[in-house]
């Protein structure tokens, strides 16, 4: 089973990247920094008689890249109790996808598994859950089973590293994608 890895942190080497870089040392996995990407927002077209216009971003790419992988990890800080907004933006155009007559999103992203990697400064193991269950939620509506979740706790750059229950879930959540990727 592939990994594909979609970084939703504005900030090359964060205490989100550092976080997942321990969960995924030593996997096998494609890195999609979506950061690095120029996904616009929804326009919602759900309605109209002919769906979605096509959009000059690149979304389709970045799906099309994701939907060859078995394993989802969605990675982000807690930004103002939610995800972040690049992340977001991602997701919304889903709807765009589940309109597409060219493929059956849905049944795509239900063989699908998905974790989730988050890091937050203001107590995130409580006030990031909101955000784990927005995913979940979300995951839910296109049949793909939320597998797990890591939270961490970092304000500041590096403060990850001494978030001592975090670096232990990651090494578990690491074991754990070993066995599920066979890698």
């Amino acid at each position: 089973m592939s990994i594909v890895v979609l970084h939703g942190s504005t900030r090359e080497g964060g205490n989100t990247e550092t976080l997942t870089e321990v969960v995924m040392e030593g996997l096998a996995r494609t890195n999609i920094f979506l950061r690095e990407k120029t996904i616009l927002p929804i326009h919602d077209q759900r309605h109209d008689e002919g769906g979605f216009d096509p959009v000059d971003d690149d979304y389709d790419a970045v799906i099309h890249e994701v939907l060859q992988h078995d394993i989802l990890v969605f990675t982000t800080p807690v930004y103002w109790y939610g995800i972040s907004g690049i992340l977001k933006n991602f997701i919304d155009r889903w709807s765009q996808s589940l309109r597409d007559s060219c493929f059956d999103f849905k049944a795509a992203m239900a063989s699908k598994k998905a974790y989730i990697i988050v890091v937050g400064g203001d107590h995130p193991r409580i006030k990031a859950l909101p955000l784990i269950q927005q995913l979940k939620y979300t995951f839910d509506y296109v049949g793909m089973p939320l597998e797990g979740y890591l939270i961490g706790k970092a304000s500041w750059p590096g403060d990850i590293t001494g978030d001592s229950r975090a670096l232990s879930e990651a090494e578990w959540l690491n074991r754990v994608l070993r066995t599920e990727s066979g890698g």
